[in-house]
């Protein structure tokens, strides 16, 4: 039994190692496919547009919220769809959810209301998308350009597809996070998109609930 212990040692440190290595690869290749996911521009006719939400400041979007909702107006003002789904509910301490900032931010620029439907609930992208969807189902609107940062598109596109949704992705170029701000991000996302495709975005939804983890100050929770 002695001598049978250093080759279980071994062997466990060869399936350490192989386990790591492997989990380094899944994760390489998640990060090379939500690298390429940003850097597409999907936009074509559709059905709805949604937005992720973002912060808001006292009813008044955030640098990050303005830059997506920007995206969306000038994707409602070329025709690709008429109408557009603002999300994102109601930080603790807020008076405004992400929604009615960003409906307001949209009628000030010329979107009608009756063009806006606002789901002011979600706290996180699963939860925002959820919201989305069930206002669409309504109208069988299923065919949708979603617009968020870039790093963000792989992850909102693949929860799209979970709740029943054809989405199309349309990223916006003029987002406050740049440069080396982004890499943060881009981890965050591979993490998110590796663990999304192994346990389900509906239970990783719930896990980051319960730990507590909203969306981010910026965004793309």
């Amino acid at each position: 039994m002695i001598l049978f212990l250093p080759r279980l040692i071994r062997w466990g440190f060869r399936l350490v190692v192989l386990v790591f290595g492997a989990a380094l690869i899944y994760l390489g290749v998640v990060a090379y496919q939500v690298y390429r996911a940003a850097h597409m521009d999907q936009a074509g006719p559709a059905q709805a547009i949604i937005v992720m939400g973002a912060a808001q400041y006292n009813g008044t979007p955030s640098p990050d919220l303005a830059a997506r909702l920007d995206q969306a107006y000038e994707l409602w003002k070329r025709g690709y769809a008429s109408v557009v789904v603002v999300t994102g509910g109601r930080q603790p301490g807020d008076v405004f959810t992400e929604a009615q900032a960003g409906q307001g931010y949209l009628e000030s620029k010329g979107v009608p209301d009756s063009d806006i439907l606002a789901d002011n609930q979600g706290n996180n992208s699963w939860e925002s998308l959820s919201g989305a969807a069930a206002r669409l189902a309504p109208r069988q609107l299923r065919r949708v350009i979603l617009v968020s940062d870039p790093f963000h598109d792989l992850r909102i596109q693949e929860m799209a597809s979970a709740l029943g949704l054809s989405g199309l992705v349309s990223p916006t170029l003029t987002s406050p996070i740049r440069g080396a701000a982004v890499v943060p991000y881009y981890a965050k996302e591979t993490l998110a998109v590796g663990l999304g495709r192994l346990i389900g975005y509906r239970r990783l939804s719930g896990f980051s609930r319960s730990l507590g983890l909203v969306r981010s100050p910026l965004g793309g929770g």
